[in-house]
Formats: C-alpha cells, structure tokens, sequence
C-alpha cells in the first residue's frame, strides 16, 4: 500500500514538474543568446565572426546593423545590446562617461580604412585619378555617410577639406543614414561617386561591380573602432566572452581579410 501510495504521488506531481521545468528550460536557453550593436561596415566580416562564435560557444549572436550614432543613442534608450561595436572610439566613450556601457570594458578591435567608389561601367578612372576626379562634372552625385551620426562621414569629409574641394562639392552631395546606405546610392545609380568603407568593396557582395581608390590615411582622422560591453546587458558572461572572441586570431584573420587593420 505504501509503495501504490508512493507512486501515485509521483505520478500526479509529474504535469507540475513538467510545466515549470519547461518554462525553466526555455529560460535558460534564452541566456545562449546575444544581441550586438554593430557599425554597418562591419557587415559581412561580423557575419563570419558570429558564425564562427556560436560553433565554438554554442551562443546564438544577433546583430543590429546602423551608424554608430544611431545606435549609441539607441543604447542610451535602453535598446536591448549586450555588446556594441562602433566604427569610432568617441560613442563607446560617451556611452562611458554616461554608465550606458561597463567602465574598463572598452578597447579597440580594428582600424577602419576609407574608400572613393565607383561602379565598374564608370568612365571615371577613380583608380589613378584619386580625390582628383570629384571635380569631374560626370560626378553629378557623390554620396557620404551622415558625418553627425556615422565617422565614415566625417572622415570623407576631412578627406575633402584634406584637398581643398569639400566647399565645391557640397551642391553635389547626397547623404546616407548609414555607410550602407550611401554605398546603396552608388548602386542603384542615384549617385556615381561614394566613400565607403574598404570593407564593402572587399565583401563577395560587391566584388566585381566597382573601381576603387584608397584614401590616404593621412587624409582624415584614424577610424579606430571599440568595442565596448552595455551596462544594462542581462548576458554579461555571454557578451564578454564574445569581446574576448573578438580578440582571437580567427575573428582577427576575418577582420583583416576584409581590409580592417587589426591591433
């Protein structure tokens, strides 16, 4: 009798275990997973490293694409990142100074490098001919990043104000949010310039469709970029082990192989 008494008992706390073990188990599968605010040119480098994370970790990686601005002041509003790669150090710093982002957490991954884009039909020989063919009239559009939200956008314009042409161009120009959109202007036609990042022209998705011309670094300001860790993240174990990923030779190689320099 005791023994019958036994088993019913287990048999009738069996539903309860089972629903609160499944919420448990969705829970806890929940925390394998992070969402990072990326700079658009890291895309497609940050899908490979991502890729190569979760196979090693297990960690699903979600990534949120835009100009570091927008996304800087996203976080600020409490957007849900654990991890934010910006194309500058200035955004992670200012997430810092205001406790929007962990105190120490902050380093550089890799220095961006700028572009002048054409497509590949262009009659413009951007290859030899440099910042010198923005004065060509077949020019009619150039296309540039928001400078106030995206530090691809301020370096094209210190690029120009480098060579005195900024000022002539200005009538010319056609602003993106995003280094992904004003790369979209040069390839849907609206402009027949851009300044990119070396990236892009590196990624399998743009080989081939352009002629490119790499702007000396002297030109504009260094685009370092950090990586910071959000103060409001709830997977800080998960996200620092992705900024330590970040550091490793394989994400390294990856960064490198799409023109990025690496520390």
């Amino acid at each position: 009798m005791k023994t019958m008494k036994w088993f019913l008992s287990i048999l009738l706390g069996l539903p309860l275990f089972c629903c609160i073990s499944k919420p448990a188990l969705a829970a806890a599968k929940s925390v394998h997973e992070i969402t990072v605010a990326a700079a658009a040119d890291l895309n497609p480098a940050l899908k490979e490293i991502a890729e190569a994370f979760e196979k090693s970790s297990g960690i699903k990686v979600r990534i949120s694409y835009g100009a570091s601005g927008i996304l800087a002041h996203q976080i600020e509003n409490r957007a849900p990142f654990d991890v934010f790669l910006s194309a500058d150090m200035d955004f992670p710093r200012d997430l810092i100074s205001k406790g929007d982002a962990e105190q120490g957490s902050l380093y550089r991954y890799a220095t961006g490098k700028l572009i002048l884009w054409v497509p590949a039909d262009s009659s413009v020989d951007v290859q030899h001919g440099g910042m010198s063919v923005l004065a060509n009239p077949a020019l009619k559009r150039i296309a540039i990043a928001n400078p106030d939200r995206a530090p691809y956008g301020r370096a094209a314009v210190a690029a120009m104000k480098h060579v005195q042409i900024y000022d002539r161009l200005l009538d010319r120009m056609v602003v993106g949010e995003s280094v992904a959109q004003a790369a979209e202007f040069v390839e849907s036609g609206n402009a027949q310039a851009g300044f990119i990042p070396l990236s892009f022209a590196m990624s399998p998705a743009m080989q081939g469709k352009g002629k490119y011309w790499i702007i000396p670094s002297e030109a504009y300001p260094s685009l370092d970029q950090g990586a910071v860790l959000i103060s409001h993240s709830r997977h800080k174990k998960e996200a620092q082990q992705f900024l330590a990923f970040m550091r490793t030779k394989m994400a390294t190689d990856i960064l490198e192989k799409y023109g990025f320099v690496v520390p």
